[in-house]
């Protein structure tokens, strides 16, 4: 059941559901389909995350009662709407040593060898089902358990932008220099945001990631060239 909640006066948090879940994301993706497309005015921004949507708006453009009319209306059609075909993003990584700086830890949590994680993390395609945390930050689903690993006990101050790493069941790719906690296994020479980009973020919620392994020597041409 669809709840709706109010986020203090001027946000209303739309629940689809408690798990991640392909289902769930497919609803939210069609219910920000449909409210973008609805133009309702006084609608600030939309936050969509794994099982919600966050609605701001301008409680002196749009009363809530009426809002909130027009939620529920949009979330009951969302169910049945048709989205086109998700797109699929291939993301090139060099998983040397010099850039995948914990994945002997991957190895000695998973029991495998890097040739079989490598193998592993580039066999899957991973849903995005979220932006967040840092500009471009993309929470993906789908990873093999298999080199599921658990998050640093201390994280590290500064992680590389392109850095692609694994915490838990998820894997991800840090779009800026930032902290954080993940274990680091590749990198890759593509922007994940760029701000003076038309469009700043390279991937987006409901499209899917394909990894591919780059030498080395790919990837320094790579980073010359872009």
């Amino acid at each position: 059941m669809i709840a709706f909640l109010p986020s203090g006066d001027s946000a209303f948090l739309v629940r689809f559901g408690n798990e991640i879940s392909e289902e769930t994301h497919r609803q939210i993706r069609g219910f920000v389909s449909l409210l973008s497309a609805s133009k309702i005015k006084g609608i600030v921004e939309l936050v969509p995350a794994y099982g919600d949507v966050l609605v701001h708006y301008d409680p002196l453009q749009l009363k809530w009662k009426k809002l909130l009319k027009q939620l529920k209306k949009l979330a009951e059609q969302a169910e049945n709407i048709q989205m086109p075909t998700p797109e699929v993003v291939k993301i090139p990584v060099c998983y040397d040593e010099e850039f995948a700086t914990d994945i002997k830890e991957v190895e000695r949590q998973s029991g495998l060898t890097r040739e079989e994680v490598v193998q592993i993390h580039c066999s899957r395609k991973y849903l995005v089902y979220m932006l967040g945390f840092t500009p471009g930050f993309c929470y993906l689903g789908g990873m093999d358990e298999r080199i599921a690993t658990a998050r640093k006990e201390k994280p590290a101050l500064k992680i590389s932008a392109g850095s692609v790493g694994i915490a838990g069941e998820q894997t991800g790719i840090y779009p800026i220099d930032s902290p954080g906690g993940w274990q680091i296994i590749g990198k890759t020479p593509l922007k994940m945001f760029d701000p003076l980009r038309e469009k700043p973020f390279l991937v987006e919620a409901g499209c899917y990631l394909e990894f591919y392994r780059i030498s080395k020597a790919e990837y320094d041409s790579y980073d010359q060239n872009n």
